[in-house]
This record gives C-alpha cells, structure tokens and sequence, in this order.
C-alpha cells in the first residue's frame, strides 16, 4: 500500500497526482484517451490525491477529471482552486488568465467546477492566488462560506507567504499551503513550512522534479511555443548551460541510491517533513507509476545532506519565475 500522509482532515497517498499537465502549461493537450488511461491508473495505483484547477485548460482539466473519475468519487480526495482562471474579457471567445479573489467570483467559480467536476462537493479548496486587490481575509472568509454552505470541505492557499497563511488562518481555518517545492525552489524554506507546521497545515509541494529538470533530459530550445518554462530565467540559454552543470553529480547520486533522478527528487521531498506531500504531474502511465514508486526509496542523513549541498538557492541559476510571475506570488525570497 502507498505511504499515507494527512492533507488537512484527510489521509491521502503521499504522492499524489498534479493534474495541470494532461491539458496546460507544458505544450499541447495530451490526447483525451491518453489522459484517461492516466487518471485510472493513478487511481489504480493507489492515488488518493487529486489536484486541479478551474486555470487548467481553462477548465478542461477539471472536465475531464469529472468524466473519468466521477463513477470512483468515493476513492480520492479531490482538490481544486479559484481565484486565477479565464475570462473573456473582449467577448471575442478568447479566454485569458485573470486574478480575481473577490467573494461573488470565488462562488460562481465553484459552482462552475462543481458541474465540470460532477461532484456535489470539493474535498479541499485552494485560493490559487491571493489576489492583492482584495485583502486575504476578505477571500478566505468567502471560502469558509462555501464550507458552511456544503459546497466545499477544507480550505487551502497557494504559494503565500507566512504572514498572509497567518492573517488567512485567522480569518478561516487553512487545512494545506500549495507552493513550488523542489531542490532548485527552496523558497518555502524561508518561513512557510515552519508556519504550516505551526497552525497544522499539510504543505503541498508542486513541481518537485523541477519542472522535468530532475527528471528527463530537457533541451529548452524545443519546448512548444506555449510552453511556460520558455519564460522562465532558469530555462533561458543566459541561465541552462550553468544549471546543467549540475546533473551529472545529481544523476551519480540517484545511482547510488539506486533510484531514477525522479524519484530521487521526490524521496527527498518526503524525507524532509511528514507534513509535506509531493504533487508530481506528467501525462504518461509509466512516468506516473516511476514517480508513486518513490515512496519506497530510502535515503540515508549523509545522501540528504549531498543533495542539498550539491542543488540549493546559491548552485541554482536564475529566478524561477518571470518577472511578471514574480509579482502575482506572495512567496518569500530569498535575498
């Protein structure tokens, strides 16, 4: 049985599966019978733990997750956010991503993935972005609404800071923090892991084989057009050739321990805190099942303390966001 870790009040798979890359981010759509081989093997496997967003294909993500896993809603913890999604702001049909935290957008995007998710309830709930318009307890508060409403069961923020999961926790109780979390992101160490440990919040560790880095051989020149590494520093050509410097002493580790550079990414993060769960995301079955067999990796003080020598903030070239990206978070920095 996978390892199991809680996820506010919900036991789940430690690993569980990111659902942005079966229709986002990473190129074009992978193919829907694809996807649906996926999502039933991840649920074969032992995945408890599913994540979406009304962002993902604009809701194509959670369409497809409501299709396939909707008969097995019994099986999964099903999370889902708000606050960043598509608008048509031209009224030409043409969908851009807006930041919008205000309590009358947070309910209609609810119900709007409750009928896309064909479910009568979503087990947690993220804030995608705090929107900076609209003070965090202002939007938090309208999400401990849905909770007292039935619609949804717990609360969650993604990729905040300390301070505001403390101003939001107030207002409404935070069941989980979903940030970016890897080797080469180390932000969260900063302060918003200790806070989540302090007010009991599991922290949710996005792209934990940084963004495929860790992972597979990349090469950035032949990413898609819409590709959203393209814009990010530490893909561009004034930053790659710095960062692959680094993993061939990476993947000589993963031998060692006798994993895959994948897995050996993820183990790290589910040695690092029992509070924090990895959220890996890809569109191939046999990705799928390497990533869930990292659970069963092992790694001893010394192999933790190489890694974290060998990638850290300092080894690291460039941001891991645009500049743009940068100032729609409210994650801490380093300096």
């Amino acid at each position: 049985m996978p390892q199991q870790r809680p996820l506010g009040p919900f036991t789940v798979s430690a690993i569980g599966l990111g659902c942005m890359n079966i229709c986002h981010a990473y190129g074009p759509p992978v193919p829907e019978a694809q996807a649906e081989r996926l999502l039933l093997a991840a649920l074969d496997d032992g995945v408890t733990h599913f994540d979406t967003a009304a962002l993902y294909g604009f809701g194509a993500s959670e369409t497809l997750i409501g299709k396939v896993l909707a008969p097995h809603r019994h099986r999964f913890t099903l999370a889902s956010k708000c606050g960043m999604q598509g608008v048509d702001l031209k009224g030409d049909g043409q969908l851009v991503r807006v930041i919008d935290g205000r309590p009358e957008t947070l309910r209609a995007t609810c119900e709007a993935s409750l009928r896309r998710l064909r479910t009568e309830v979503i087990d947690l709930y993220y804030l995608h972005r705090w929107d900076k318009q609209v003070p965090v307890e202002e939007s938090v508060g309208a999400l401990g609404d849905l909770v007292r409403a039935g619609k949804i069961r717990a609360v969650g923020l993604s990729e905040v800071s300390a301070a505001t999961l403390r101003k939001a926790h107030a207002e409404y109780p935070i069941s989980a923090v979903q940030t970016e979390y890897s080797l080469w992101t180390r932000n969260p160490e900063i302060a918003v892991l200790d806070a989540c440990r302090e007010i009991g919040a599991a922290f949710v560790a996005f792209s934990p084989t940084a963004r495929g880095f860790l992972a597979i051989d990349l090469d950035p020149q032949a990413f898609d057009a819409k590709d959203i590494r393209r814009a990010m520093p530490r893909f561009t050509p004034a930053h790659w050739a710095a960062n692959q410097r680094l993993l061939p002493a990476y993947r000589a580790l993963a031998a060692e321990v006798g994993c895959t550079p994948a897995q050996l990414s993820i183990a790290w993060l589910l040695h690092k805190a029992p509070h924090i769960l990895p959220l890996p995301g890809t569109g191939h079955v046999d990705h799928l099942l390497e990533n869930n067999r990292a659970d069963g990796v092992r790694l001893s003080a010394d192999v933790m303390q190489r890694l974290e020598a060998l990638i850290n903030q300092h080894t690291v070239s460039g941001n891991r966001y645009s500049e743009q990206s940068n100032r729609e978070v409210d994650t801490e920095v380093f300096a």
